[in-house]
């Protein structure tokens, strides 16, 4: 037989009961739609978390200079060694210019709000993951000039809510350009004034030393460039150089994503075996119902081989349509879900295969029984329940 005659008579058993054909595609569909829904609505779950626990610093390290005297002083080409690293893909500095902070020059020196005044590099910002609330952020232009921008904690307490005003950073007037929103990777920056690297160097008498370093990294590999960073940051005294251990939230992140990856493989695993036997048990009843077709096909001259494939390839037609409505709702319910919990989506590839070429595989493996039980009845068994 041919090809397409092999693929009509697939078709002759769900034509003659359509009603039974579209229960049994229906409940392979719902196996395929739960698969592809426990994988991708978790899937899309777990990249919102992993997304909330990037925001904590997961691929993030700080180094500073330990406390001593006489103090330790960082190269000032410190962020530019750092930079050197292979899986190093941020990096930045502050220094502490050890200026007073007031809000206008009628204060008293010694009141200085509990505040620090840093002189920042202007890719600070994306590396600490750090926002702008309201105004600007330095520019190649203003951070040559006494511009300022407050922390969250330091406009508290300045009493500055919006850009425009100017505060008295050691005797020299700055204006507010910018204010921070709260930075949780880096509270010291909340509770700071931040102004042009160059701007504290010539208004501020800052010296060029940075003070704390901020270093993202693959995840991957941010325990190796922990190992190495004190020594790339001072070659010369590596001991006196503190850096930070990985954020808690790695560890949490690297387990989250073994745990689901465990919960995805047993959820879609069981959705695949009741839809499986579910055509299995379709395809039984369809030969003990249809003895007398097959005797009178044996009678006919059709061979072992061909009563094989009949059954065989009716079993594969079907599970196949089960699995291509199924894909269609599974993927339907993912996005709908996740567009309502103002998730990521993500549909995990391989799901999104075998919605269709798994429901194959699994109408082969469900329509071998049935199809070898039909091929061995012969013409006389088959014809004697007529």
């Amino acid at each position: 037989m041919s090809p397409l005659d092999v693929l009509d008579l697939g078709f002759l058993g769900l034509r003659t009961r359509p009603a039974r054909a579209a229960l049994s595609a229906l409940g392979i569909a719902i196996g395929i739609a739960t698969m592809i829904v426990v994988t991708g609505i978790p899937a899309s779950s777990q990249a919102a978390l992993l997304d909330e626990l990037s925001a904590l610093g997961t691929n993030t390290l700080q180094a500073s200079a330990l406390d001593g005297e006489p103090p330790v002083l960082l190269p000032p080409s410190a962020v530019e060694m750092v930079r050197r690293i292979g899986p190093v893909t941020a990096a930045s500095a502050v220094g502490n210019t050890h200026s007073l902070v007031r809000r206008n020059d009628r204060m008293p020196s010694e009141n200085n709000s509990g505040l620090t005044v840093l002189a920042a590099r202007l890719d600070l910002l994306p590396t600490i993951n750090a926002h702008v609330a309201s105004g600007t952020w330095l520019t190649p232009a203003t951070a040559h000039f006494p511009a300022a921008v407050l922390g969250s904690v330091a406009a508290a307490r300045l009493g500055i809510s919006s850009p425009g005003p100017q505060i008295v950073l050691a005797d020299r007037r700055f204006t507010v350009v910018g204010i921070l929103a709260t930075t949780p990777l880096a509270p010291d920056v909340d509770r700071s004034v931040l102004v042009g690297w160059d701007a504290a160097r010539t208004q501020l008498g800052f010296d060029g030393h940075p003070t704390v370093l901020y270093v993202q990294a693959a995840e991957a590999q941010l325990e190796a460039v922990r190992g190495v960073l004190a020594a790339t940051i001072n070659p010369e005294r590596p001991g006196q150089v503190n850096v930070t251990r990985p954020s808690d939230a790695l560890a949490a992140k690297r387990a989250t994503e073994s745990s689901f990856s465990v919960l995805f493989l047993a959820l879609a695993a069981v959705a695949l075996v009741v839809g499986g036997i579910g055509v299995a048990n379709t395809m039984v009843v369809a030969v003990l119902e249809r003895r007398s077709e097959i005797g009178l096909r044996r009678a006919l001259g059709a061979t072992r081989g061909q009563i094989r494939l009949q059954f065989l390839t009716e079993s594969v037609v079907l599970a196949a349509f089960g699995g291509v409505l199924g894909s269609g709702i599974g993927l339907a319910a993912t996005i709908g879900y996740a567009w309502w919990q103002q998730w990521p989506l993500v549909i995990p590839t391989s799901a999104a295969l075998t919605g269709a070429g798994g429901a194959v595989v699994i109408g082969v493996l469900a329509g071998l029984y049935p199809s070898f039980r039909a091929a061995r009845l012969t013409p006389t068994q088959a014809l004697a329940t007529v």
